[in-house]
């Protein structure tokens, strides 16, 4: 009878303590840069701030704002002019109709709220204070101004502002004068004064 030979013995791999620290740092690092990948792509999921702050109302100090001057601020990305018309220009403003495409804002592309037709003339809730979109309504462009009487050529002897895209021209309550490329008046954002001197730019007010 033959006797079984016993198999011969492989001793177990030792287990190499440099390599498995190299391995676990390699692991660790690669999971921490998985991980700093992912938290800028799932922030994008969500708005940014800007984006969150774009459609929120804005308010506005204009106690500094001296008459004939105009301060810009932005709401949902777009200028908003707020102007302190003097008394000699509201009186203007009642004469130059004649001129004007819209003189009485009836046009519906950009409806104006109703407490800002109160006085057609003027455009405003307050007579010396406008508040306008800063966006030409011929192609989006950002006119200039404003300009005085005799101040600038392609306004003549009215005051206003200009647009230097193609020419299109308004008074200073945004009403556009005649024969112009822009159709329509200056639109007119939602606001309402919150105090005495503060305006909020992007909410209607109080009925």
């Amino acid at each position: 009878m033959t006797e079984a030979v016993p198999a011969p013995q492989v001793p177990a791999p030792q287990a190499d303590p440099e390599r498995r620290a190299a391995l676990l740092v390699t692991a660790t690092l690669g999971a921490a840069g998985a991980a700093a990948g992912a938290v800028p792509y799932i922030a994008s999921w969500g708005p940014s701030e800007r984006e969150k702050a774009a459609g929120s109302a804005v308010d506005v100090d204009i106690s500094t704002l001296a008459p004939g001057r105009m301060k810009v601020v932005e709401w949902r990305g777009k200028p908003i002019w707020i102007l302190r018309r003097t008394p000699a220009m509201i009186e203007d403003l009642r004469k130059d109709t004649a001129l004007l495409a819209d003189p009485r804002s009836e046009r519906t592309s950009y409806p104006v709220p109703p407490y800002a037709l109160k006085d057609p003339d003027l455009r405003s809730i307050r007579p010396e204070v406008l508040v306008v979109f800063g966006i030409c309504t011929h192609l989006g462009c950002s006119p200039s101004g404003p300009f005085d009487k005799d101040e600038n050529a392609q306004l003549g002897a009215e005051a206003g502002f200009v647009c230097p895209c193609h020419g299109s021209t308004f008074d200073l309550a945004g009403r556009v004068f005649r024969n112009k490329p822009a159709a329509d008046n200056l639109p007119v954002p939602p606001h309402f004064y919150v105090a005495e001197n503060v305006l909020r730019i992007g909410e209607d007010g109080p009925a």
